[in-house]
């Protein structure tokens, strides 16, 4: 049944780079949205549209991402596909009406605080040139909730939380301007995405075909990942923060360890200094100074079925 459903809406991209289309099976509740609300309002004057792809690593953000860009916008390749947020700015100055720009932060940290705010400060200073050029700006993130609130609330048009089920990729579910207002001020604290006063019934499946290319594309691309990891460790600047990071990580597991608090209550006081950490972040500190799988708290495991 699920095959036939696939083969039934798959869509085709005519790219003039190939010289056979690109297809790729897309949700039709999702495909709709995309005919009857993005595209159209990508062609007023000064209106444009940011949307926030988010997810735990490897269950397939910049694969979905890539979808929906290369829908909306045929033209879009690895040249409108940036890793940090300078590539970004010029990506945007450099972008043509109606096309796509995609923020894939999946090798470069974006989920550290400081890193966060080098994009949060390249979108507010960009708003206008993306309204104006009605660009689609897709921001791929680790989790919606890092995000600093006014992008997050009055930025995004939409949150896309990708997710895997019974150790299978390609499920997804959309929060809408206002579901998402209430999820990231419910979930905030917690980073969960699953409370009683926000409910979503826009949920769907994609498959993992890389839909910006064909042949050695894909290959390209994740060269292009690994480059941008090798550059921004090889930055001085960079360098520092790893030291500091180090140090971070030993003071936080000597807290751990001293104070016996739960992740949670270690990320809620965290998040009192507005320093952001996730449950797994700090589960993954730990664990890098040999914290067993018997001292992993409670809230772990509550993290884990939060974001499933």
């Amino acid at each position: 049944m699920e095959i036939k459903k696939k083969i039934s809406h798959v869509v085709s991209i005519d790219d003039p780079k190939y010289s056979e289309p690109i297809s790729y099976y897309m949700n039709p509740r999702l495909k709709k949205n995309l005919d009857e609300k993005i595209i159209p309002s990508l062609q007023k004057k000064d209106k444009d549209c940011v949307l926030a792809i988010d997810g735990s690593e490897g269950a397939g953000k910049s694969t979905l991402a890539f979808q929906i860009g290369k829908y909306v916008d045929p033209s879009l390749d690895l040249s409108r596909v940036v890793f940090d947020a300078e590539s970004f700015k010029q990506a945007i100055f450099k972008a043509e009406k109606g096309q796509c720009v995609i923020y894939d932060e999946a090798f470069t940290g974006l989920s550290s605080r400081a890193s966060l705010s080098g994009i949060n400060r390249a979108l507010v200073s960009l708003m206008m040139q993306m309204r104006q050029k009605n660009l689609l700006v897709i921001m791929v993130l680790p989790t919606f909730f890092l995000l600093d609130k006014y992008v997050a609330l009055f930025r995004t048009r939409a949150l896309i939380h990708v997710y895997e089920s019974g150790g299978r990729r390609g499920y997804f579910r959309i929060y809408n301007r206002k579901t998402k207002k209430y999820l990231y001020l419910a979930g905030k604290q917690t980073y969960s995405y699953k409370h009683k006063n926000v409910f979503t019934k826009f949920k769907g499946r994609f498959y993992g075909v890389f839909a910006i290319g064909l042949a050695d594309c894909e290959e390209k691309y994740r060269k292009m990942k690994s480059k941008a990891l090798e550059d921004t460790e090889k930055n001085p600047m960079t360098a520092g923060q790893v030291k500091y990071r180090e140090q971070r990580d030993i003071v936080l597991y000597l807290l751990r360890k001293i104070s016996k608090n739960t992740y949670q209550e270690l990320s809620n006081l965290l998040g009192d200094y507005d320093l952001e950490m996730t449950l797994v972040q700090i589960r993954n500190i730990c664990a890098k100074f040999g914290e067993s799988d018997k001292e992993k708290d409670k809230s772990d495991i509550e993290f884990n079925e939060s974001t499933a």
